[in-house]
C-alpha cells in the first residue's frame, strides 16, 4: 500500500479515529506503517497535520483543512466509481450522524436489510441528543428533527412525525389525567428534546390553545425523557415513534389524544457544495421507503434498558 489514494484513505481514517494503529489495521497496515505513511504524507505535502501524543493524535488546523479537501476529493471517486460500476453496489464508508432515540429504534432495526443488500459498505452511526456538525465531524448524511437552524447543508425533507403527549398509568392515577390543554399547568410536566419550549400550544376545531407548564424535571436525551416517564415521573411530550414500544405494552398512555400537538419533521442533511456520498444519498432513500411505508419493529427492550450505557460512537460491520 504506497500509493497516494491508498495514504489518503489512511489519512482520513486516522483522523476522525484519532489513532494511526485502528486505521492502520482498517487498511491491513500495522501501526509503525501507518505512522510511516502519514509522516510521508506530511513531507510530501509540506505541513504537519497531525499532532501526536502518546495517547491520541489530532489534527492541526493545516491538516483539518486538509481533511476537509481530501475528502470531497474521495467523495467524488467513489461518486464517479459508483456511476462506472453499474451496479447499485455500495462499496466504501458511511459516516450518519442523527440522535440516540432515533439510531436505536428507527436506523438499527433496519440496517440487516440495508447492509445485506450492501454487504461491502462499512456505516459508522454517530449518535447522541446533539447537533452534530457535518464538516468537523465527517458526516456523510445527518438525520434531524424539528426547525433547522440556519445553515447552509443541503437538505431532504423524509417524513412528519407527529408530537404527542404520555404519562404512565400510575401517575395519571395518582394526578389525575388532563383533558383539557389547561389542566397541564397543575401537572408535573418533563421537559425533553422533542419539546424543550415550558409553553405548549395545541389546536382544536379551527382554534389555538397555548398554556405555560411547570416542569420539575427537564433532561437533554429523548430515552431519558422517555423513561423517565415511563418511572411515573410526569407527562412527557415526544413523537409517537419514539415511544412505539412502551405505547404498545401500555407502559404509557396518550394524554390529550383529540388534540393536536402539532409534528417534528425529519430531515436528511449533506454537506453543501460537496459531492454527496452515493451510500449517504442511497441510505436517506431507504429510510424515506421504510419510515413512510412501515412504522418499524420495535426496538428490542434489552437495547432500550442498555441505552444509557451505548457509546456515542457506534461502528457497524457487516459480515463481521
Amino acid at each position: 500500500m504506497n500509493d497516494r489514494l491508498s495514504t489518503l484513505k489512511l489519512f482520513v481514517r486516522a483522523a476522525r479515529l484519532g489513532n494511526f494503529s485502528g486505521a492502520g489495521r482498517e487498511l491491513g497496515l500495522s501501526q509503525p506503517s501507518a505512522s510511516r505513511l502519514i509522516a510521508a504524507l506530511e513531507e510530501e505535502v509540506g505541513a504537519t497535520l497531525f499532532s501526536r501524543t502518546t495517547r491520541a493524535v489530532t489534527l492541526t488546523e493545516a491538516g483539518a483543512t486538509y481533511l476537509m479537501r481530501v475528502e470531497a476529493i474521495l467523495a467524488a471517486l467513489d461518486e464517479a466509481d459508483h456511476e462506472a460500476r453499474g451496479t447499485g453496489e455500495l462499496r466504501g464508508a458511511l459516516r450518519v450522524g442523527t440522535s440516540s432515540s432515533f439510531v436505536l429504534r428507527e436506523i438499527i432495526p433496519r440496517l440487516p436489510a440495508f447492509l445485506k443488500q450492501h454487504a461491502a459498505l462499512k456505516i459508522e452511526l454517530v449518535a447522541n441528543d446533539r447537533y452534530q456538525d457535518l464538516v468537523t465531524e465527517g458526516i456523510d448524511v445527518a438525520f434531524r428533527f424539528g426547525a433547522l437552524p440556519d445553515s447552509s447543508a443541503m437538505v431532504r425533507k423524509i417524513i412528519h412525525l407527529p408530537r404527542i403527549l404520555m404519562a404512565s398509568p400510575d401517575y395519571l392515577r395518582d394526578r389525575g389525567t388532563p383533558t383539557m390543554p389547561s389542566d397541564l399547568a397543575h401537572h408535573s410536566v418533563i421537559i425533553g428534546p422533542a419539546h424543550p419550549s415550558p409553553t405548549f400550544s395545541f389546536r382544536k376545531d379551527g382554534r389555538v390553545t397555548s398554556v405555560r407548564v411547570d416542569s420539575q424535571l427537564a433532561i437533554t436525551i429523548n430515552e431519558g425523557a422517555t423513561a423517565s416517564a415511563v418511572a411515573g415521573l410526569g407527562i412527557v411530550a415526544s413523537s409517537e415513534n419514539s415511544a412505539r414500544a412502551e405505547l404498545e405494552i401500555g407502559q404509557l398512555v396518550r394524554v390529550l389524544p383529540d388534540w393536536d400537538f402539532g409534528s417534528m419533521e425529519v430531515n436528511a442533511l449533506f454537506v453543501s457544495g460537496k459531492t454527496i456520498k452515493p451510500a449517504a444519498r442511497a441510505f436517506a432513500d431507504f429510510l424515506l421507503r421504510e419510515l413512510r411505508t412501515d412504522p418499524g419493529p420495535r426496538p428490542p427492550r434489552r437495547a432500550l434498558a442498555r441505552l444509557s450505557e451505548a457509546p456515542e460512537s457506534v461502528s457497524v460491520r457487516p459480515n463481521q
